[in-house]
């Protein structure tokens, strides 16, 4: 049985005057998404991101599923706020290749699985909205920025019986934590199938069984190679593709 190609996004750094090469712009992203897939069973390839939609058409042609993966926050823009004081770091250019790639990916019916900013990004493109910091979530009183092994659970998450998600892990799980930021108001057509203690949204899905849209707020490719369960998370969706 042919593998599954699973695209996964590059984020956009530009490098800074102590690296070798200062005033470039350098795509990448981090090793755990590539052996992630290639855990999972699925052939993992980068897409470098651009502008041009022709272009960005043609990527969407090569791949059975898609992967967003974490980075910069989004443009409050977007979903039609003005920037928060403690909003960090944005990239227009990623923001426009992302929105783009998610659009047709969806239209072409291409499984999704968005990570940490690819979460929130499916909710945004659908209509939703953020917490531009998770200080404005009153009900915060997690840290959801970890200062421990990010290889391992850090809190833990309840998930909702009719999800994806439960197939997975059952009704509650400990994933990792590495975010400021957080799904406000849910994209019209999903629904919450996670979220932490503190009432944070930790997984959104779609509602419509014929497309497979799923996001995690959390790190699973950092925890895939040692968590089993984890593990499963890469091999269901990409069972999806």
């Amino acid at each position: 049985m042919k593998k599954k190609i699973i695209g996964i996004s590059c984020n956009i750094v530009n490098t800074k005057d102590n690296d070798s090469f200062p005033g470039f712009t350098v795509q990448r992203i981090f090793t755990e998404y590539v052996e992630a897939v290639k855990l999972a069973g699925g052939i993992p390839i980068l897409i470098p991101a651009t502008t041009d939609r022709d272009i960005i058409k043609e990527q969407v042609d090569l791949i059975d599923g898609l992967i967003i993966t974490g980075g910069y926050d989004i443009d409050p823009n977007r979903y039609g706020e003005e920037p928060h004081p403690l909003l960090s770091i944005i990239s227009n250019e990623r923001d426009e290749f992302e929105f783009t790639l998610l659009e047709m990916a969806t239209k072409a019916k291409i499984p999704y699985l968005g990570i940490c900013r690819g979460h929130q990004l499916l909710n945004v493109a659908n209509g939703g909205t953020l917490y531009q910091d998770l200080s404005e979530f009153d009900s915060c009183n997690i840290n959801h920025v970890q200062k421990g092994d990010p290889h391992k659970g850090y809190h833990k998450i309840n998930i909702t019986e009719d999800s994806n998600l439960f197939n997975v892990f059952g009704k509650e799980y400990r994933v990792n934590s590495f975010h400021h930021q957080g799904i406000k108001k849910v994209a019209d057509g999903f629904k919450i199938t996670a979220k932490s203690l503190d009432g944070t949204i930790e997984a959104i899905e779609k509602i419509d069984e014929d497309n497979f849209l799923l996001g995690v707020q959390w790190h699973p490719e950092i925890m895939a190679a040692s968590d089993s369960k984890t593990l499963d998370l890469f091999k269901y969706f990409i069972s999806k593709c």
